[in-house]
This record gives structure tokens, sequence and C-alpha cells, in this order.
């Protein structure tokens, strides 16, 4: 598959007034940003903060109620079909079918995706993620650490040009979530792909994002490069920035609806 052009000037993302309501209440209020190819934008926020909701509008799983999100020009509410194929998602919290072996389940997916050669696409995830050895294994009785690699080989059977991951790192001891990180480092260079990251591991986000985009209560209250944020807020570290967002202290509650 051929590589994306991080120089392109169509956005990966674009979302515009993106808004969602439930009848409880609304979970996205009226937000707009863009993801550029080959970008990795961090989302944050607390729990309830709507960045699960953004990223299920973004795959098109959820209707927004108002608004538009189109990834690579295309509008995901009408058209997702077309650029299905050229995304994936990632998330620890959804798990495969347990009775299925790692390779089964990775075929199933590969064949929604309707992937080339996807017998050499399987060997070859399995040796990038040292999966060899659990291939043949029923998902259901691998380790933590090794549904995380193979929700990631799920996630790149596609070879996608944007990456949408929710705390793909969660529950992970400190060396397996590093190895993670480092594969998608390498995936970002290599494949020139635009990731877009929720996660609350506050140093994952420091270390592999451009951009991070705070939200709170489906808004944006904050944006900007890690290091401006930091400047910002005179802080150390992004963790100390989303404490003070969290609970409403300095900029955070100027800017805090």
């Amino acid at each position: 598959m051929r590589p994306a052009d991080p120089s392109s000037s169509t956005p990966a993302i674009a979302v515009r007034d993106l808004r969602k309501e439930y009848r409880g209440g609304t979970a996205v209020d009226g937000i707009s940003f863009e993801v550029s190819p080959g970008a990795v934008v961090g989302l944050l926020g607390g729990n309830g903060a709507g960045k699960t909701t953004t990223i299920a509008m973004i795959m098109g799983l959820v209707l927004p109620t108002a608004g538009e999100v189109r990834v690579f020009g295309v509008d995901m509410a009408r058209d997702r079909a077309k650029i299905l194929h050229r995304m994936n998602f990632e998330s620890p919290y959804v798990d495969m079918p347990h009775r299925l072996t790692v390779r089964q389940n990775l075929t199933v997916f590969g064949r929604l995706y309707g992937v080339a050669d996807l017998r050499g696409r399987i060997a070859e995830l399995a040796c990038e993620l040292a999966l060899e050895p659990l291939l043949d294994r029923p998902s259901g009785q691998l380790s933590a650490g090794q549904k995380t690699r193979v929700a990631l080989a799920k996630a790149l059977i596609n070879a996608p040009d944007l990456l949408l991951l929710d705390e793909p790192t969660a529950s992970l001891d400190p060396d397996t979530a590093d190895w993670i990180r480092s594969h998608l480092e390498r995936y970002r260079a290599e494949r020139g792909a635009a990731i877009l990251l929720a996660s609350h591991n506050m140093a994952e986000v420091e270390r592999l994002c451009d951009e991070v985009i705070m939200m709170k209560a489906g808004r944006i209250v904050d944006r900007g490069t890690p290091a401006a944020l930091l400047a910002r807020y005179g802080r150390d570290n992004l963790e100390e920035v989303f404490l003070d967002l969290a609970r409403g202290r300095g900029r955070a509650a100027e800017l805090a609806p």
C-alpha cells in the first residue's frame, strides 16, 4: 500500500461545529478542530468530557445532532463507506471474540477491510508485533499485554492512513506500554499516518503528540502544542495542566464553561 502524503492540503480529520445531544444532556457541544496528515493530536479531558463520543462520530458510528465530520474530505455521516478502508480504531476496552484464535480474528477483520494478500499481511504483523507464538491461541486466553498487541495488529491490518486510539496503553505495565508507544512512533514515521489519541496518560501524550486539545463538559477549553500549554499554565508537565483544567484553576478557570 502507498504511504499517506503528509503534505496533502486535505485534513485527515476536519470537525466543524460538532454537537451531540442525548436525552440526558449534551455530550459534545459545538467543537471544531483539524488533524493534518501525518500529525499526532491528543484529545484530553476527564471522564464525561466527550472524547469517546467525538471519536465515535469521527468513525461514523454515532450520528451528530449538528455539525459535520470529514475524513480526508469525505462526509462521515453520509459517505463513510468510501473512506473506511483508510482508517482504523484501537481500544483495550473493545474485546475480540474470545473463542476465535488470534489468526482467525485477524483474518475476519482483514476480510472486512478487503486487505490484499491477507495471509502475508498477518504474517508481517505477527513478526513486527511478536505475535507468532500467539496466532493459534484463542483470544480469550491472552494476557492484557498480549491482547493489546493483538488489538494493535487488528488496527494496523489495513495499513491505515488515520489511526484512532482510545486509551491504547491503559492497564499495561510500563515496559509493554513503552513498547506499544515505540511501535506507534515507527508506524507514524514510516506510513505518514495521522493519529488521534485519547488518553489519560499525560506522559504518553507529551511523548507522542504534536498538538493537544483539552475538553471539558463537551467543549474545547484550550489547545496547543505540549510545550505551549506548559508555558501558558506555568507548569512542568501536562498532568499538572490537566489538574488545573479539571479543578478550574488559573487559565482553566478563565476558559472553562
